[in-house]
């Protein structure tokens, strides 16, 4: 059976446009035109992934991303009209995994929808067998629970944050640039937009760090992308 794409997209040309896409891609594709069937649709028909309009009247993408993350893991992907950084920011602040800023390439969009849920895909099998948790400093990260701790105390790591981190720690000392990231985590064979990475380094550390304006762990290599420091050890 196809895997199900949700669009949530109060412009209806657009939401066709993007439908008829998915379809030709091979993907089952409903469409909602409003938040309240867009939270309908999502609980009833559980999505492999959703594409989610910003801004919509009544309930919107914001409101719409944190109502479904508080429920499910689905991979989620933020169309936003606006430029501005701090609507990209809080969007995947609250659980988005991605945006794309319109107008957008379709043909990109298809792209990151496969991305997503080829990664998505990949999840039952991402711990390593034998793998034990790995500890460094005040946190633990358990592969086998999916679980971080800092001092003891559980962390609400998002699903995309969870796996930065994972994808880190098993990779120590190592500078990875944004778009061998974007390939790594994301499962993105081709560029993509690197602010994705930036922000969700920026809340990881906000998470992980003791002061995040002076990380210990996620160290930035000016120019180059990003490593992880902390001496890991297993237990």
């Amino acid at each position: 059976m196809s895997e199900t794409v949700l669009v949530v997209e109060d412009d209806a040309t657009l939401a066709g446009v993007v439908r008829y896409n998915m379809e030709r891609a091979g993907y089952r594709c409903l469409v909602a035109v409003d938040g309240a069937k867009g939270l309908e649709l999502a609980r009833r028909e559980r999505p492999a992934l959703i594409i989610l309009d910003l801004m919509m009247p009544g309930i919107d993408g914001i409101e719409i991303c944190r109502r479904i993350r508080a429920e499910s893991t689905v991979p989620i992907i933020m169309l936003t009209a606006r430029a501005e950084e701090i609507d990209r920011v809080v969007g995947l602040e609250v659980g988005a995994d991605d945006y794309v800023t319109k107008p957008f390439s379709v043909r990109e969009l298809v792209a990151r929808v496969r991305a997503h849920l080829r990664r998505a895909a990949m999840q039952p099998d991402s711990t390593v067998p034998g793998e034990q948790p790995a500890v460094f400093g005040l946190i633990r990260l358990d592969p086998v629970r999916r679980e971080v701790t800092k001092n003891g105390a559980l962390l609400a790591l998002k699903p995309k944050e969870y796996e930065l981190l994972q994808f880190f720690t098993r990779n120590p000392g190592r500078v990875f640039s944004r778009d061998q990231l974007l390939e790594q985590v994301w499962g993105y064979d081709f560029a993509g937009n690197s602010r994705t990475v930036d922000v969700h380094i920026h809340w990881l550390r906000d998470k992980i760090e003791i002061d995040p304006s002076h990380p210990r762990y996620l160290r930035t290599s000016r120019g180059a992308g990003y490593m992880f420091e902390g001496g890991t050890e297993r237990e």
